[in-house]
């Protein structure tokens, strides 16, 4: 890759294990690429502060969604904006309201299934617990609880003889509650556990969004090395190269557009909240940039008529079990380099023009690429690519990088999409 776009190499994979593991929660993922922007020269705004005409970096932060952007040296109010779309949120199980529950002498911790998990994956796995505790006064706090704390233990095959022939099968409300102890049932429990961890006093928490994460660490994979593992790569793989790339431009001298990260939640139940890309975040911030910068609503609308957006988000790589699932002629590779997903019913906002945006930057940043497109037989998925195209009337591309066992508590891809990827996000963002 000697292309001048070309910043990152098997060091970016490194540090994608260190991001992922840093970032058990969207929460933790936000805090994790806010630190990262700030040392790249970024300050956080508030959106209840007046916005100034001030160059450089800046970035907002609302629960589990960040969205940052550097204004260059001479933009105009009409400056468009160049667009990394991405979500901070992960399938996984969430705690519930009252947390406190069990059975035949097992203290249990009640969840709820957020988003569509493969469930069988979470099982008799060490379970941590991550997320924030808001407490009385309005102030939140991280917690993260990264070791063997809970379990959520499958059935021996003793008493499922039929399991191997006939499949697993199982009940979200009645199988999927982990164990963490032994004894009665106390109410409060869990909040008190954690309140002691960090060291807050007894009865400070009002309030919680937590989650639980497998405490496994991220690993390269096979005799090579070629491969890797861990969790939270949908979408945090996205992230971390987003926040990359956003950094190196930034310091990449004079740029005709505003480079931008978008990070969301709640992808993954359909982004209809204010920190989804169904709410109005990204369109109040772009709105704002344009109007501090002196700008009327015909400069917005011209702004937004030029602005492009990937939506980065991962796809399928051909599965050597189930190659059948997969569109017979379209089955991206582990290190084939990131895919441009393509669906003509909308699920994915690519069209033909979006396509050679795409290819443009592959090929400035001496990247390969690959084409996912869905079997006809099988539904197909969706981002917030459709979502942010529909709603700001950008238009948008959707891309990502090709994995194994997506929604699983531990997915795979290859060890160098990652960098080819967040190489591909500097050429679009420099162009």
């Amino acid at each position: 890759m000697s292309s001048p776009a070309a910043r990152f190499d098997r060091g970016h994979t490194d540090d994608l294990m260190t991001f992922l593991t840093a970032s058990p929660s969207q929460y933790h993922a936000v805090a994790n690429a806010a630190e990262r922007l700030e040392k790249a020269g970024f300050r956080q705004l508030a959106e209840t502060d007046a916005w100034d005409a001030s160059t450089g970096g800046k970035f907002v932060i609302r629960g589990g969604a960040i969205i940052a952007w550097y204004v260059p040296e001479g933009a105009s109010a009409h400056t468009p904006f160049r667009i990394i779309g991405a979500h901070t949120d992960s399938p996984n199980l969430r705690v519930k309201p009252l947390p406190d529950t069990g059975s035949q002498g097992w203290r249990q911790i009640a969840v709820e299934i957020y988003g569509g998990t493969l469930l069988n994956t979470w099982l008799d796995r060490d379970l941590g617990l991550a997320g924030r505790l808001t407490l009385h006064d309005g102030t939140e706090r991280l917690v993260n609880v990264d070791r063997a704390l809970m379990r959520v233990p499958q059935l021996a095959v003793h008493l499922d003889r039929s399991v191997n022939t006939d499949g697993l099968k199982l009940d979200k409300q009645r199988h999927m509650q982990p164990i963490w102890g032994l004894g009665d049932v106390q109410e409060g429990d869990l909040i008190s556990f954690l309140e002691e961890e960090e060291g807050l006093p007894q009865g400070s928490v009002a309030g919680w969004d937590l989650m639980v994460h497998s405490i496994e660490p991220p690993a390269y994979l096979g005799r090579d090395r070629e491969l890797l593992a861990g969790p939270r790569m949908d979408n945090l793989l996205s992230v971390h190269a987003g926040v990359a790339a956003l950094a190196a431009v930034a310091t990449a001298g004079k740029l005709d557009h505003i480079p931008v990260l978008a990070a969301f939640d709640h992808e993954e139940n359909g982004s209809q909240s204010d920190t989804g890309a169904d709410g109005p975040l990204l369109g109040n911030v772009l709105e704002r940039s344009v109007f501090s910068r002196g700008g009327s609503y015909e400069d917005r609308a011209r702004s937004f008529a030029g602005t492009i957006c990937l939506s980065s988000d991962t796809g399928h790589a051909v599965h050597p079990n189930y190659a059948e699932r997969h569109d017979p002629s379209h089955h991206p590779r582990a290190n084939g380099g990131p895919i441009l997903k393509v669906n003509v019913n909308q699920r994915y906002a690519t069209d033909g023009s979006g396509r050679a945006v795409f290819v443009s930057a592959c090929e400035r940043a001496g990247v390969p690429w690959q084409t996912f497109v869905s079997n006809n037989s099988m539904p197909c998925g969706t981002t917030i690519g459709p979502i942010t195209a529909a709603r700001h009337g950008i238009q948008t591309v959707d891309i990502g990088v090709a994995i194994l066992s997506m929604h699983s508590a531990r997915e795979l891809c290859g060890a160098d999409d990652p960098y080819l990827l967040a190489n591909t996000m500097v050429a679009f963002l420099e162009n």
